[in-house]
């Protein structure tokens, strides 16, 4: 049990000031135990929502233990962009999980890792994240990077929090936006209604940063392709800035119609296209590039022949 009391301050949410006071906690995973049960305020049960915590304010936190589940290394082929003995460079296919969640306790992405590397992401990043340093959504392709050292790990993850590992992607969107190129910055937060959703959020009601920069590669009628670049990294960023704009990526399910005019898409038309990092040894440029997915060629090509 971790026992903490609030020193001065102006009044604050419950959830913020335990993640900016309990040392490698989250502000998500400080809500998850919120909603368990697991924090007391002046022995109250703590409410995420409602609860604001000022000076003298005695709080008690208690952090169960972590049940892992043994992963089994799974023999799932992967197209390796890139490999070396620090990291490697993969091309995720659509309808592959990154790791282990509710649902998705076999075939995903770490499973093929495990096979693959063996023995080498033993304790890299923990037992149900292995060598995971950043996430693409299930149904989003594209370049991922895998840290096989831990090394490795921590020096990509500072990168991509320092912003200074370039992530691009390419997207088809509805609609056409009025200006050839744009920055979208408009804080990300946990849908209020629609828990597995993500919507733009005011800071001071939980969201987070989230800026994205665009520009326009070709006009498709109604429909646009559109390069993105990544400057924070929230929850499905692309696809709730795109609606938020007006231009839902094409095939997105959850954000937009779902529909892909004919063309049988698994989910949304967005594929990380290229990522560029520096060795975490060397300190040479990395880049490595996942051509489009035969399913977006075939949509781009229906959309220029009408």
């Amino acid at each position: 049990m971790i026992e903490k009391v609030v020193e001065s301050t102006a009044p604050t949410r419950l959830d913020r000031w335990l993640a900016e006071a309990v040392e490698g906690l989250s502000r998500n995973r400080a809500q998850q135990l919120i909603e368990q049960g697991a924090v007391r305020v002046n022995g109250a049960l703590g409410d995420r929502k409602k609860a604001l915590v000022t000076a003298g304010d005695r709080i008690h936190l208690t952090i169960p233990d972590l049940t892992a589940t043994e992963l089994k290394p799974e023999n799932i082929p992967l197209d390796i962009l890139y490999e070396d003995d620090q990291l490697l460079m993969v091309n995720k296919p659509a309808g592959m999980v990154v790791h282990p969640a509710p649902g998705h306790s076999t075939g995903t992405l770490v499973h093929a890792l495990l096979f693959h590397c063996g023995d080498q992401l033993t304790g890299v990043g923990g037992v149900q994240r292995p060598g995971i340093v950043h996430r693409l959504d299930k149904n989003t392709t594209g370049v991922m990077v895998v840290a096989k050292t831990e090394l490795a790990l921590h020096s990509l993850q500072q990168q991509i929090q320092a912003k200074t590992a370039r992530r691009e992607y390419l997207g088809i969107i509805n609609g056409a936006p009025k200006t050839a190129q744009g920055t979208i910055n408009q804080p990300i937060g946990r849908h209020p209604k629609h828990r597995k959703k993500m919507a733009i959020t005011p800071i001071e009601a939980g969201g987070r940063a989230a800026v994205t920069h665009w520009q326009t590669l070709e006009r498709l009628g109604n429909y646009s392709l559109v390069q993105f670049q990544l400057e924070t990294g929230r929850t499905h960023q692309i696809r709730v800035h795109s609606t938020y704009e007006g231009h839902p990526i094409v095939g997105d399910p959850d954000y937009g119609s779902g529909k892909s005019l004919g063309i049988k898409l698994p989910g949304q038309a967005l594929h990380a296209f290229r990522l560029s990092i520096s060795h975490p040894v060397t300190q040479t440029l990395v880049i490595g590039e996942a051509p489009l997915p035969e399913r977006m060629e075939k949509l781009l090509s229906k959309l220029r022949s009408l």
